[in-house]
């Protein structure tokens, strides 16, 4: 058998040249290289900005967590400064999909609702969070120039944007909208109170954010004039009051007030406010 350490001229002449190449590159790296031969140059640097996410694991202990952070408006995180925040992608996503519908998040709550960040998380980026002030310039008592809130308006509000206050879930939503759209708009801002299952706390919750801003045009039901079908189609009546305001007129000939209403028997007389704003004589 031939010995594996014999070679041909030809392969001699291959490994010769083969030596050659590599010291010429190792000569190449020692004299143009200054880091090739500084031990002292590190292989690795260490990112400080990537301990803030990792800082965060400490939870309440560490309170100062985000303190270095500038205030910033939360609609506008950008995936890194989400990752410095220490949210995961599903809630940047939550995010990203709520701006891409044209809308704004007004409040830290409302951010919450969106992208579904733990209360923890919340409580400890929150007091960086910097909403515009948006609105009209009005003077207060002291002569004082301050920024009057902007808030939109209840009658043109989606049930998806009524979904982004805490409290209001589907079911609500969609019920505050068909209790707007029976009465033809609301008139006042207190009518949200009327919303059935709509907990107080909850409404005054949503006209921190939602105000009647255009008043829509409502054509006054005649109290002297209408019949059953059409003053049982008004939401505060219903079809059981719309006949015993009927049968209550026929006694008395005509209504001269509205307030008259209230002599009828268990008639909502503390809704009679509201009930005004739809019925003339």
């Amino acid at each position: 058998m031939r010995s594996p350490f014999r070679y041909t001229r030809q392969e001699k002449r291959g490994i010769t040249i083969l030596l050659i190449l590599i010291a010429s590159f190792q000569g190449v790296l020692w004299f143009y290289d200054p880091g090739f031969k500084s031990h002292r140059a590190p292989l690795m640097t260490f990112d400080s900005l990537a301990t803030i996410p990792m800082d965060s694991l400490a939870g309440p202990e560490n309170p100062n967590t985000f303190s270095r952070f500038r205030p910033f408006n939360p609609n506008f995180i950008t995936d890194y400064k989400g990752y410095l925040l220490g949210m995961s992608a599903e809630e940047l996503d939550r995010l990203y999909d709520f701006r891409k519908e044209g809308r704004y998040v007004h409040s830290a709550e409302e951010f919450r609702r969106v992208t579904k960040i733990s209360d923890s998380l919340l409580k400890a980026i929150s007091p960086n969070f910097s909403f515009p002030q948006f609105g009209t310039r009005v003077k207060s008592a002291d002569g004082r120039k301050k920024v009057a809130p902007e808030f939109r308006d209840l009658n043109k509000a989606s049930a998806q944007d009524l979904k982004a206050i805490s409290g209001i879930g589907p079911v609500l939503s969609s019920r505050i909208v068909r209790f707007w759209d029976r009465l033809g708009g609301f008139l006042v801002d207190e009518q949200l109170l009327d919303v059935y299952g709509l907990d107080e706390e909850v409404a005054r919750r949503a006209l921190k954010v939602f105000r009647v801003r255009e008043v829509p045009h409502i054509r006054k039901i005649s109290l002297n004039r209408a019949g059953e079908e059409e003053l049982g189609k008004l939401v505060y009546l219903g079809k059981r009051f719309a006949k015993r305001i009927v049968t209550y007129r026929d006694s008395i000939g005509r209504f001269d007030s509205v307030e008259q209403l209230t002599k009828i028997e268990d008639f909502p007389s503390d809704r009679i406010d509201r009930i005004k704003l739809y019925l003339g004589l």
